[in-house]
């Protein structure tokens, strides 16, 4: 089942999305003028990543179980 709904391709695609969407925020929002210890907003974007990367994989996941149904 997890090969048929394509469950790894998925995974590395939401995980990669999440990633860049992290850094981005990191680039534009963190590193221009942090006023807390950089350790507070490392913590807080792998939060961020992992979170966001699981919800993406569950949302690539659940189209890729829909095609699967109508085919």
């Amino acid at each position: 089942m997890v090969a048929a709904l394509n469950v790894p391709r998925n995974a590395t695609v939401g995980f990669v999305l999440a990633g860049l969407f992290t850094a981005g925020l990191f680039a534009l929002f963190v590193l221009p003028g942090a006023q807390r210890p950089i350790g507070f907003y490392v913590a807080l974007a792998f939060v961020l990543v992992t979170s966001l990367g699981g919800l993406l994989t569950a949302l690539f996941t659940a189209v890729s179980a829909v095609r699967l149904a109508r085919q």
